[in-house]
């Protein structure tokens, strides 16, 4: 049976991912992304798809309830695989309350117009709500800290994390009050193609591409799990196909690595891969500055319950997934060079000064 999907957040760095990863596998599928299309998301990252018989893009917020409504209706919507967030702890701690209104009052949006048009049609059992999150929701580990399963209780330590903690409350009341199907995934830290330049792994090839300072956050020994942006998307597959609504399902990418350990792998294959680099090797850029507000020391994800229940295991090692990605930053300087406006220098000026 083929579905009718609405991707909200679909031209950010998840989203598009997942987009085109969608597209490719299932062409026979409606797919309409909704994006406001704010700093983090690029039309330029759907390139490609606007011609497609089965894709839609449409230009406009989540919390525009009249918007949604239409949607849900005329493209007759049984699937929303929701990706729409404020998504940066540093811009969260400079400014809280866009990541409550897109994040908390979004999702309730969201939740709502899907909770009247699924009962509008009877309830249909092939409808679903699926709600990405992320493992911030859970706050911080310890070193010998089990990782984080999907009962490990919430303790978010920043106004991003709290946010999404309270988009992820709403998604699962939504279930246990209204029946409404809707399955919640936590992910770990993600990278690959797309992603916006704030972020440690493409700030820190672009950085050592321009010659500038590579800043690392205190003593660099805060520990993620990296999970391949490819790997996300192919388990969030798996959870629309054969996941259980109610549940939960935590995504992982079995690659836990301290922050310095990471930007020192960085350096080295951009001293392998790039032939012209201001500063070589590389590692002479990094700088250790002022730790960020509230930090968390470290996130890991347990994934048994993905594994065991769906069949999914990540399939790209750190290693393999960090070539891949340095690879395309350098073969797409034409996509993250418009992106370096003054808004955004201004932004890095003031969390990195």
């Amino acid at each position: 049976m083929s579905r009718q999907l609405l991707v909200t957040g679909g031209a950010g760095f998840i989203g598009s991912n997942f987009v085109h990863h969608w597209c490719q596998n299932y062409p026979h599928d409606r797919v309409v992304v909704l994006d406001a299309l704010t700093y983090a998301g690029n039309i330029a990252n759907l390139a490609g798809l606007e011609k497609q018989e089965n894709f839609r893009f449409v230009q406009g917020n989540i919390c525009d309830r009249s918007l949604v409504d239409k949607l849900l209706q005329t493209e007759n919507i049984d699937t929303i695989a929701h990706f729409a967030a404020e998504s940066h702890v540093d811009r969260s701690i400079l400014g809280p309350g866009a990541f409550v209104e897109t994040n908390v009052v979004g999702t309730y949006t969201l939740l709502e117009a899907f909770r009247q048009h699924w009962q509008a049609n009877s309830q249909p059992t092939n409808y679903r709500f699926l709600h990405v999150s992320t493992d911030e929701v859970y706050g911080s580990l310890n070193p010998d800290d089990p990782p984080f399963s999907e009962t490990t209780p919430y303790a978010p330590n920043s106004p991003y994390s709290a946010s999404k903690a309270g988009s992820d409350h709403l998604v699962r009341a939504y279930y246990h009050t209204y029946g409404l199907p809707t399955i919640i995934t936590n992910c770990s830290n993600n990278y690959g193609p797309y992603q916006f330049p704030e972020k440690l792994i493409p700030l820190m090839c672009i950085n050592t591409l321009m010659g500038k300072e590579l800043p690392v956050y205190g003593d660099g020994k805060n520990v993620r799990d990296w999970l391949y942006v490819g790997d996300h998307c192919s388990a969030l597959d798996v959870v629309i196909h054969r996941g259980i609504p109610g549940e939960t399902y935590n995504i992982g990418g079995n690659n836990e690595v301290e922050n310095i350990n990471l930007v020192q792998m960085l350096c080295q294959l951009m001293d392998e891969l790039a032939p012209n680099l201001p500063v070589r090797p590389a590692a002479n850029l990094i700088t250790f500055v002022k730790d960020r507000l509230g930090h968390d020391r470290r996130y890991a994800i347990d994934a048994t319950k993905i594994k065991t229940q769906l069949g999914w295991i990540p399939s790209v090692t750190v290693t393999e997934g960090l070539r891949l990605t340095v690879a395309w930053y350098l073969t797409h300087e034409n996509w993250w060079k418009p992106l370096l406006s003054e808004e955004y220098q201004a932004y890095y000026n003031k969390v990195y000064a």
